[in-house]
């Protein structure tokens, strides 16, 4: 264990929260302080998209650790409504939207914003989901006879639509690519996606964008000036009826406010640029001291996979939160590299998807499982090496997946394992 006297953590989500967890179950006996920019207590997000859509308000529970656990019974100082502004990584100082902080050890963990629709911006109705401020919202809109148009056939514009479907609304999904998920896990599995959608009633609109927003006939404009939407025109030459238009078109970064602070920032995305313990690299592109990241932030060198990977996962922010703890509270000839395998799911109509590894192969093999409890698997090769597999509908399968592309095995071993559930 080092010196260190205070822990500051920015960012009170998941990987925030399991850094201060992993500090004190180290024995780190100083001070710990999370700040986050939400007034709530740190909460998890994976509901939001996959219960609070379609459950009574207020009947799902999000809350990661009560009030209690986190100030009483792990001696963390929680600062909620606080934002990030500035780093002072020289003095050591921390800038809030509430004064300075200083800090021993910082780990970064302020996640990312959802991305916008830029053509939407004058009308009211058109949302996106990312906080539990955006779920409340969101499902405020979901009523009776609402027309839902959602843009982009991602993990959370699918969800969202299957969550309008299960209620009973009119959904459309416009997405620019040929199918869900094409770029991501390729076509193989983007046609097994485009089917469930489509056995489900919802209307798939692929290969199209939208170019421009009608707002409703003689409707007067809100507080803000902006009309409430009743359509939208897609480049394909039609028009798609709506009440609300949700985007689901991914998240950026949210590292604004590291532009001057000397840290090194990814040129597309914005996110962190970190090394294999998670420790922030500087323009020289050696480590900051004292500087870490964790969960959305964070571009790190995978050794698992020989790759930099950012990943936008519950389990990998998760892992992160606590593998940046452990490194930044012991000496430098004790810390370890940070690898995983990569592993995601996602709830579309009572079907669960799950992926686990990396989608970066040279096939793609889609094997339809025969026993009576049907679903599907999807194995990718790379080389002679089983380097991910995807399951829809059978999550009993996902996790000896996961142990066999950790122990890099080979593809005929994943084409067994499936041979044996079918068996």
């Amino acid at each position: 264990m080092t010196d260190t006297t205070t822990l500051v953590v920015a960012g009170a989500g998941l990987a925030g929260v399991r850094a201060c967890e992993a500090a004190r179950r180290k024995g780190f006996e100083g001070a710990i302080v999370l700040i986050g920019e939400e007034p709530a207590l740190p909460y998890d997000r994976p509901p939001l998209s996959k219960q609070m859509l379609t459950a009574p308000p207020g009947s799902v529970e999000v809350q990661l650790r009560p009030r209690s656990v986190l100030e009483d019974e792990l001696n963390i100082q929680v600062r909620t409504g606080v934002r990030a502004i500035g780093l002072d990584t020289g003095s050591r100082v921390l800038q809030t939207s509430e004064g300075e902080v200083e800090y021993d050890e910082l780990i970064i963990a302020t996640g990312a914003a959802a991305r916008k629709l830029p053509e939407a911006r004058e009308f009211s109705g058109v949302l996106a989901l990312r906080t539990i401020e955006d779920a409340r919202r969101l499902r405020g809109h979901l009523v009776e006879d609402t027309r839902v148009v959602v843009v982009g056939a991602g993990f959370i514009g699918s969800e969202i639509a299957s969550a309008a479907s299960k209620l009973g609304l009119r959904v459309t999904i416009v997405e620019a690519a040929s199918a869900p998920l094409v770029r991501s896990l390729g076509a193989e599995v983007g046609a097994l996606c485009t089917a469930l959608h489509r056995a489900h009633g919802t209307d798939l609109r692929l290969g199209t964008t939208i170019t421009a927003v009608r707002a409703r006939l003689g409707a007067e404009p809100d507080g803000l000036g902006r009309y409430p939407v009743a359509a939208v025109e897609l480049s394909d030459g039609s028009l798609v009826e709506a009440d609300v238009i949700v985007a689901g078109i991914g998240a950026v970064p949210a590292t604004e406010w590291l532009q001057t602070a000397g840290v090194r920032l990814h040129e597309h995305d914005g996110g962190i640029l970190c090394d294999a313990n998670l420790a922030a690299l500087g323009h020289n592109g050696r480590p900051i001291p004292h500087v870490w990241a964790a969960g959305d932030v964070v571009h790190w060198p995978n050794p698992l996979f020989e790759r930099t990977m950012r990943l936008e996962h519950w389990t990998s922010a998760a892992e992160q939160g606590a593998a940046a703890a452990a490194n930044a509270l012991v000496q430098p000839a004790d810390r370890r590299p940070y690898s995983t395998v990569p592993y995601f799911w996602s709830d579309w109509y009572d079907t669960r998807i799950q992926f686990v590894g990396v989608p970066q192969a040279e096939e793609v093999v889609v094997q339809h499982l025969l026993d009576e409890r049907g679903g599907m698997v999807a194995l990718y090769r790379a080389g002679e090496r089983l380097v991910g597999a995807l399951t829809i509908g059978r999550p009993d399968l996902i996790m000896k997946y996961r142990r066999l592309v950790a122990s890099a095995a080979s593809f005929a071993e994943g084409v067994d394992l499936h041979a044996g559930a079918v068996a």
